[in-house]
């Protein structure tokens, strides 16, 4: 039973880390039809961001915060020099977002070295909790409880504000909205800065569960994809429930079947696009 137990906490944590990066992948993808392949590496840029602040002495959540307005000025700059012109070619705006990835990869690289480095989760939350005989880490726990409030605070701008009323307008119908002198190019950037500052942001939440190493981005990239594919382009519960399943069956793949840990990610994937190809909360266009 303990067995059981620690895993599925493992799950859901891990499964609340992929919710920060799925989060604006989804939003992203849903409204402008533009997959972010750069979206992991702003997850891996934000980690790298936040432990040099880390280092020079400011507190966690600071430095949370500031590598994520960091990660959303440079997906910013991504979105009006490259995408703003490209958005409407698919495969242009995807072959740009791999650039964006690769160039982010190399200067993460060298900037930072190519040396693993831990993040230290934040004071107070360092230690471990015991259940009996169940030991799980205080921080793990608290990443769960936020990527929940997180997942809340976003279906709360999506359904009770302007911003959201043309976030939703946008995913289902974008030549109806801009017929109704909608501003759908101001959502664009408005979306694509909050994608790119919850994966900066995650960088660092996530950091005392991952890391930081070259790398990351690619290893994450494939999860991204899974959590999309099973939740549903453009639905943020979908993405929360995707990510939760992803991490439940990472984990324990990898406790139970660590041969083919890789491969039991995508048994869900396989199964949702055989039975419902836009996902478990897609919505239909």
């Amino acid at each position: 039973m303990t067995f059981y137990a620690q895993n599925v906490l493992n799950g859901l944590a891990y499964g609340s880390l992929l919710f920060l990066i799925a989060a604006g992948f989804t939003l992203i993808f849903g409204l402008m039809r533009v997959v972010n392949i750069a979206q992991t590496a702003f997850f891996l840029v934000g980690a790298y961001a936040g432990l040099t602040l880390l280092h020079a002495g400011l507190s966690f959540w600071v430095a949370a915060v500031l590598a994520g307005v960091a990660v959303m000025v440079i997906g910013l700059v991504t979105y009006r020099v490259f995408l703003h012109r490209y958005r409407a070619d698919e495969l242009t705006a995807l072959l740009l977002t791999l650039g964006v990835a690769l160039v982010l990869d190399d200067g993460a690289l060298a900037i930072w070295g190519g040396d693993p480095q831990s993040v230290p989760p934040p004071e107070g939350l360092a230690s471990s909790i015991r259940i009996g005989s169940l030991v799980f880490p205080s921080y793990w726990l608290a990443l769960i409880a936020m990527s929940l409030l997180i997942a809340a605070a976003l279906r709360l701008v999506e359904r009770r504000t302007m911003l959201g009323a043309v976030i939703r307008a946008g995913v289902d119908d974008e030549e109806m909205a801009r017929g109704l002198g909608i501003d759908v190019d101001r959502a664009f950037y408005v979306v694509f800065a909050i994608g790119a500052f919850l994966a900066g942001a995650g960088g660092v939440l996530g950091g005392p569960i991952t890391g930081a190493y070259p790398g990351l981005d690619g290893d994450l990239l494939p999860l991204a994809f899974a959590v999309i594919i099973i939740g549903g382009i453009g639905s943020l519960e979908g993405a929360y429930i995707g990510s939760l399943i992803i991490g439940l069956v990472s984990t324990f793949g990898k406790a139970l079947f660590p041969e083919l840990s890789y491969f039991t990610i995508f048994v869900p994937v396989a199964a949702i696009m055989a039975l419902r190809p836009r996902g478990l909360l897609g919505r239909r266009r």
